[in-house]
């Protein structure tokens, strides 16, 4: 496990709308990144798009801190997750999971389509422009406040706990439990 120990940076970028110069422009933004700050890395599990891994290898590869892997299963990729500083994705389904593991997470779109993430303030939409996407980053790395601000924000998707209160709800509808359980909040 090389990066047990290491703060590093999971990064998922595949979507159409982002080839060509918007993919150009993010792999430079976090190229400047590792290159700035010598004690972070990037974990890249790269889409299978040869139009993707084109771009990657020409613009990330031969770096000693940038990792280009290939796509990961979804238990993997969860540990990743779980072990990475933050994520850079335009992957709706990560900006979903990524609050369960306490991760900042900056959108790598002009929208999204996870408003209530942005608005409890685990997501940050930056887009694709090389400076968008350095500067966001850049501040979450400098910025130990709106790292833990975004980091610590409430789940808006959930604690996991789901299932536990609905069956806590049914046991006081049947009058199984007399004290009536709480609300999700």
């Amino acid at each position: 496990d090389k990066y047990h120990d290491k703060k590093f940076i999971l990064m998922t970028a595949h979507r159409r709308e982002n080839l060509g110069q918007p993919m150009e422009n993010i792999f430079k933004a976090v190229r400047r990144l590792i290159d700035e700050y010598t004690d972070l890395a990037l974990v890249y599990p790269m889409h299978k798009n040869p139009k993707v891994r084109d771009v990657a290898h020409k613009i990330l590869g031969g770096h000693d801190r940038i990792e280009l892997i290939e796509p990961l299963d979804v238990i993997d990729f969860h540990n990743f997750a779980k072990k990475s500083y933050f994520i850079l994705t335009d992957s709706g389904g990560i900006q979903e999971e990524a609050p369960s593991f306490n991760k900042p997470v900056l959108v790598l779109r002009s929208v999204t389509e996870r408003p209530e993430g942005v608005d409890a303030g685990t997501l940050k939409v930056v887009g694709t422009h090389e400076q968008d996407v350095y500067r966001a980053a850049k501040e979450l790395i400098d910025d130990e406040r709106l790292y833990h601000q975004m980091s610590e924000a409430l789940n808006p998707y959930g604690d996991g706990f789901a299932s536990e209160r609905i069956v806590n709800h049914i046991k006081y509808y049947l009058n199984l439990i007399t004290e009536k359980p709480s609300d999700f909040k």
